[in-house]
């Protein structure tokens, strides 16, 4: 039986870091993966360049039912910490949004240097390779896999969430969490476009492709999310960054709020054009501040009428025909435009899974289980979730650095 001291179950971000840290610390590890292709998940982040992380990173960045976990791991292994490392393998990067940071040839170039940091900790890969079973017992874990049985002290599960199974997602790291006691939070699509019910949508159809700038919101108090980004109309409903960015905080049956014209006193606006425009249509004025085809659109959808002709004929009403005060009453629905999606695209579409292995089970300055020695949790598999951005790439490189390091430590200690 082949023996290790560490054995890390997924070679994506989070497993590779680690186990490049784990073997440049002194420990013989191990690293299965059974897909054949090595961090596809890296590969197509970024369009292809790999978003790798985020200038801005902080606690505040991540969802989680635990929300103070991240923090000793985010501050002990800071984004500065990774570009550091880029720079040292001469990688060319660039800042494209907001603290977001991508390579500037393509995500072959992450993939790369966690390989040679692999390479240089001396880790043997098995890939690809199933694990059919995992055992704990006096000696540790013992795995059985298909290129053999293995037997190690220390076991790190870093297979990632559910998002995107064509490239091999799958449930094996909470169906090995529960095997072990530990409880899971409910997981859902996150960082995904939402859909609407197919009647609710139809005057909205053929805005797909239709993009500009929107402040999103949804839910309160603490639970509330809200961004200002960019805003996509799809065939089935809405996408873009400021869509992502809400559906991490949005859950089934609950309302979104879109501002379409954000930083603009659009009531103000309207009295001004009705001023000086008396005789233009509403749907004319508001594609100052729309693309037409959407103002247009909206207001033969959104604005009140017995039904969708009356709409879109008090659209095309000139602005002096409109009170001010219905004007006003305009201006705060855009603003203000509530809608309730029926679901999201799901996993298939959606960047990372929400919830996952929960945190109060772990410790947070080692990623290791309050409930069996030995075992880590990493990355994705793990209930902390990070905006669109480059934040979740960031909580693998910190989650992997905490958990290799302790795990050498420990090893250090034991001889």
């Amino acid at each position: 039986m082949a023996e290790h001291d560490v054995v890390i179950i997924g070679a994506g971000a989070a497993g590779l870091f680690c186990a490049g840290i784990a073997g440049q610390l002194g420990l013989k590890v191990l690293l299965i993966d059974h897909s054949p292709k090595i961090a596809e998940k890296i590969r197509i982040s970024g369009g292809g360049r790999c978003n790798f992380t985020n200038r801005e990173t902080g606690p505040g960045n991540f969802l989680s039912a635990n929300p103070h976990f991240c923090r000793s791991a985010l501050a002990r292994y800071s984004a500065q910490d990774f570009i550091a490392l880029l720079q040292r393998h001469r990688i060319a990067f660039h800042e494209k949004h907001k603290g977001q940071l991508f390579c500037d040839n393509s995500a072959d170039d992450v993939i790369g240097l966690l390989l040679r940091e692999c390479d240089a900790g001396g880790v043997v890969r098995w890939q690809p390779c199933e694990v059919a079973a995992v055992r704990h017992g006096a000696g540790g874990f013992e795995l059985d896999t298909d290129r053999g049985p293995v037997r190690a002290r220390r076991l790190v599960v870093a297979s990632g969430g559910l998002s995107i199974p064509k490239i091999g997602a799958s449930d094996f790291g909470y169906r090995l969490a529960r095997q072990f006691g530990h409880r899971i939070i409910e997981t859902r699509p996150a960082l995904v476009p939402l859909t609407f019910a197919g009647d609710a949508w139809q005057g909205f159809v053929p805005l797909a492709g239709v993009a500009l700038p929107a402040r999103v919101a949804t839910a309160s108090g603490k639970a509330r999310g809200e961004f200002l980004e960019d805003l996509l109309f799809t065939h089935r409903g809405l996408s873009g960054p400021a869509i992502l960015q809400i559906s991490s905080f949005w859950r089934g049956g609950t309302p979104i709020e879109l501002d379409l014209a954000p930083g603009t006193d659009l009531g103000r606006e309207l009295l001004a054009a009705k001023a000086a425009t008396p005789r233009r249509q509403l749907d004319n004025a508001l594609a100052q501040w729309l693309p037409r085809r959407l103002a247009e659109a909206w207001s033969a959808a959104v604005l009140p009428g017995d039904d969708a002709s009356s709409a879109a004929a008090r659209a095309s009403r000139p602005l002096a025909d409109w009170r001010d005060r219905e004007l006003h009453q305009v201006a705060a629905t855009l603003q203000r435009w509530t809608l309730i999606p029926n679901g999201t695209e799901g996993y298939r579409k959606a960047e990372v899974t929400a919830g996952g292995v929960d945190t109060r089970e772990l410790s947070s300055s080692t990623m290791a289980s309050q409930r069996l020695p030995g075992l880590y949790f990493i990355g994705e598999v793990v209930d902390v979730t990070g905006w669109l951005g480059g934040y979740n790439f960031q909580w693998a490189w910190a989650s992997a650095a905490a958990c290799a390091r302790a795990m050498a430590a420990e090893a250090r200690e034991a001889a």
